[in-house]
């Protein structure tokens, strides 16, 4: 294999990608990422119960928590294709493979894009002669490209981390604008470490990391298909394996935390025709699940979401959104606040609309009520509504 490009921030993995044409000519759409060792893997899965071919190739591969490669497309997320759509799926993985001259559960393949048509795989087999013969020529940030749908920019983050004596790295790459509302992950994402772990160790860092950051973004509350997270550590730092005991666990869970929720802000940030960033933060709250369920309930609500892009401080569709959550609420007890602004004091208008329509001017809103039930809270990560959202989704296959 050619060598490695990208020394420093990617460790022993090599990119490529190549353009197969699968939705439109003119731009890669199909990308590669090979570590030149045997990694260890761990991965999160849509809980969607329709799944595309793609995420149930990659949980049936991971059970033996071992990887080489990684190999994407977007245009077409083959979901709901049948028997082909696994064959399809199956005979990539397999011809890379084969190029490679690794064994085929040792390939991961994910596809995004338009659901329910087919891979053209008479442009995609073709395409798969560059993508291999270019491995170590592309960088990170053309695998970040390639792998775009109706995203607006690439998504990358990296984070270093010190293991003994030695110097780290974490690297993350998303894709994600629309469908984001995940129960497991959402969107695709890739990250690669040449840090050493055991397996238990990268599969419960990567879980509870997953839990903490991509588990807490809604875009417009649909659930995808094809939603898969990937986490490869090949090991090339050369320390001693972490384990879940290790002392160097919790640096590690750490740097991943940052990595992942960084990401997951950017996917947000880019969701489909959004022009504000909102963090909704319910405070006081009975218990964890009754701050994440009424969190989620205001950050899903399309009406409190066109109100944020109309600059308009609409606080009763926040009571409203925590009414209908299914926790306990006791309205009378409630404060509101729109960035510092309190517009609401106990359940009550506090008269400061004026002043709270001016803050929802900023790029970035919070959005905070306390219920002055508990000593819970959660935040959840989510964007406005906007005409240019229904443009995109209404043309998506056109």
């Amino acid at each position: 294999m050619p060598g490695i490009n990208d020394m420093k921030t990617h460790p022993g993995f090599l990119f490529s990608t190549a353009e197969a044409a699968i939705k439109k000519p003119g731009r890669k759409d199909i990308a590669l990422i090979v570590s030149e060792v045997e990694s260890n893997i761990a991965g999160t899965f849509t809980k969607n119960a329709v799944k595309a071919a793609p995420v149930r190739l990659c949980m049936r591969n991971i059970k033996s928590g071992k990887g080489r490669v990684i190999i994407v497309n977007s245009g077409n997320a083959n979901a709901c294709t049948g028997k082909r759509g696994m064959q399809d799926a199956e005979k990539i993985a397999a011809d890379v493979s084969r190029r490679l001259d690794i064994k085929p559960s040792l390939a991961y393949i994910c596809s995004t894009g338009v659901i329910g048509t087919p891979l053209p795989m008479e442009r995609i087999t073709p395409a798969l002669d560059a993508l291999v013969g270019n491995v170590g020529r592309s960088s990170f940030a053309d695998v970040a490209e390639a792998i775009m749908t109706t995203d607006t920019f690439p998504k990358i983050v990296s984070r270093s981390l010190k293991i003994g004596g030695k110097s780290g790295t974490i690297t993350g790459v998303c894709k994600g604008a629309g469908m984001i509302a995940p129960n497991m992950a959402t969107m695709l994402c890739f990250i690669l470490t040449d840090v050493a772990l055991e397996k238990r160790a990268l599969g419960a860092a990567l879980k509870e990391s997953v839990s903490k950051s991509f588990n807490r973004i809604t875009i417009d509350g649909d659930m995808s298909t094809n939603d898969t997270v990937l986490l490869m550590a090949n090991g090339m730092l050369g320390n001693a394996p972490i384990t879940l005991k290790s002392k160097y666990f919790s640096a590690f869970s750490k740097a991943l935390d940052e990595v992942t929720y960084a990401l997951s802000k950017l996917v947000v940030k880019d969701g489909e025709g959004a022009t504000k960033l909102i963090e909704v933060i319910v405070k006081g709250a009975k218990s964890d699940s009754h701050a994440l369920k009424a969190a989620f309930a205001i950050a899903n609500s399309s009406l409190v979401k066109t109100a944020i892009y109309g600059n308009d401080a609409n606080w009763g569709r926040i009571m409203c959104a925590v009414g209908y959550s299914g926790i306990p609420f006791h309205e009378e007890k409630a404060d509101v606040f729109f960035n510092a602004v309190q517009v609401v004091k106990r359940g009550l208008a506090n008269n400061k609309d004026k002043e709270a329509t001016a803050a929802l001017k900023s790029k970035e809103i919070a959005i905070t009520i306390d219920l002055h039930a508990g000593k819970s809270s959660a935040r959840v990560l989510t964007c406005d509504f906007t005409e240019e959202y229904i443009r995109i989704n209404a043309e998506y296959r056109t």
